[in-house]
C-alpha cells in the first residue's frame, strides 16, 4: 500500500470524475471554447469539488498549468493580507503560455468579510488577465457581491452505486477481494462523501485480507443497521430494557458515539416513514426529540443518558 488512496486515485481528467455529470458537461464547454467565468463550487464535503477544479485548471491551463495556477486554502489564509498581497502580485503577472491565470480559493465560506470584499474588488480588476474559482460547503457565507460574479455550480452527494462502483474499480487494481456486503456498508457510512469511502475502504484493507462487512465495522466504529433495527423495534414495542441493553452494548462494546448513534436512529426512523412502516403522526414526534437528543449532545450532556431519554419516546 504506497501512499493515501484518496490521492493515488484522484481523478486527473474532467472525463473521470465520479456522478456530478452535468456539471462536468458544462465545464468541458469552457475547456473547448479555451475560456472560462469566475466559478463557485459549493456542496457537501467529499463530493468532488477540489478534484473537478484541479482537472479543469489542468485542461484548460495545459503543459503550462503549473505557471499560471495558484491554490490558496482560505481556512488557513483567512485574512485580508492574504488577498491584499498573494492574490494581487499573481495576478499582475503575464499568463505564461496560456489564455488567463487562474486562483483556487479553497473552503471560502471561513474567509472574514473583510477579506471577502477585498477578493471582490481583485475580481473586478483582473477580469482580463485571471479567472478565480472559489469552493465551499456553504454558500450562504459568501457576501452576494461574490456570487452575483459567478457562475456557481452545486455538488449533489454521490449515488451510492456510483461510490460502489468506483471502490470496485480500487479493489481490483490493488488485488483485494470483496464482499458485495462489505462494499454496500462502507457506501451506507460515507453518505454520499467519496472521500471518507476510499479511507474507509483502505483502513479496511489494511490487515491485508478481503473486505467484509466484518472488516469494515472494525474501523468505523460505528452500529450495524440492524442493531439499530433491533433497538428501535424493541422500544416501539414496550420492551425498554431490552433496548436499552442493545443501546449500552452499542456504545460500550462497539465504542460507538453519542453523535453517531443519534444519525443512525434518524436514518432508520426515516427510512420507516418513507416506507410506510411508520405513521407520519408518530414520525414528526420523533424527529422533534431526536433533534432535541442530538442538540443536547452536541451542548457536551452525558450521550448514553440523553439516549435513553430518547428511547421513551418511542414506547
Amino acid at each position: 500500500m504506497s501512499g493515501p488512496w484518496v490521492e493515488k486515485y484522484r481523478p486527473q481528467k474532467l472525463e473521470d470524475i465520479v456522478g456530478q455529470k452535468q456539471i462536468v458537461t458544462r465545464l468541458e464547454k469552457y475547456v473547448g471554447e479555451n475560456s472560462m467565468p469566475n466559478l463557485m463550487f459549493t456542496g457537501p464535503a467529499g463530493v468532488g469539488k477540489t478534484t473537478t477544479a484541479l482537472a479543469l485548471v489542468k485542461s484548460i491551463l495545459g503543459e503550462y498549468w503549473r505557471q499560471n495556477f495558484l491554490e490558496l486554502n482560505a481556512s488557513d489564509a483567512r485574512g485580508i493580507d492574504t488577498v491584499r498581497d498573494r492574490i494581487k502580485s499573481f495576478c499582475r503577472l503575464k499568463p505564461v503560455g496560456a489564455p488567463f491565470r487562474i486562483i483556487f480559493l479553497d473552503e471560502v465560506d471561513n474567509m472574514t468579510k473583510d477579506a471577502q470584499h477585498a477578493l471582490r474588488r481583485e475580481m473586478e480588476m483582473y477580469t482580463k488577465t485571471a479567472s478565480f474559482i472559489l469552493s465551499c460547503n456553504y454558500s450562504s457565507k459568501i457576501i452576494d457581491p461574490i456570487q452575483s460574479r459567478c457562475a456557481i455550480f452545486r455538488f449533489a452527494p454521490l449515488k451510492g452505486e456510483e461510490i460502489k462502483e468506483r471502490l470496485q474499480f480500487i479493489c481490483s487494481n490493488e488485488g483485494f477481494e470483496y464482499t458485495d456486503e462489505g462494499l454496500d456498508s462502507i457506501v451506507y457510512f460515507a453518505e454520499g462523501d467519496m472521500r471518507k469511502a476510499v479511507n474507509v475502504l483502505q483502513a479496511a484493507a489494511s490487515e491485508g485480507e478481503a473486505i467484509t462487512e466484518d472488516s469494515v465495522y472494525e474501523v468505523v466504529s460505528k452500529a450495524k443497521p440492524q442493531d439499530i433495527g433491533n433497538m428501535i423495534n424493541k422500544a416501539l414495542m414496550g420492551d425498554f430494557m431490552g433496548a436499552r441493553t442493545i443501546l449500552r452494548d452499542t456504545m460500550v462494546l462497539q465504542g460507538t458515539s453519542g453523535e453517531d448513534m443519534v444519525t443512525q436512529i434518524y436514518k432508520d426512523v426515516s427510512k420507516r416513514a418513507l416506507d410506510g412502516k411508520m405513521d407520519a403522526g408518530i414520525y414528526m414526534d420523533l424527529i422533534e426529540a431526536i433533534a432535541e437528543c442530538d442538540f443536547r449532545i452536541r451542548e457536551g450532556a452525558n450521550p448514553r443518558i440523553q439516549l435513553e431519554a430518547l428511547l421513551t419516546h418511542f414506547l
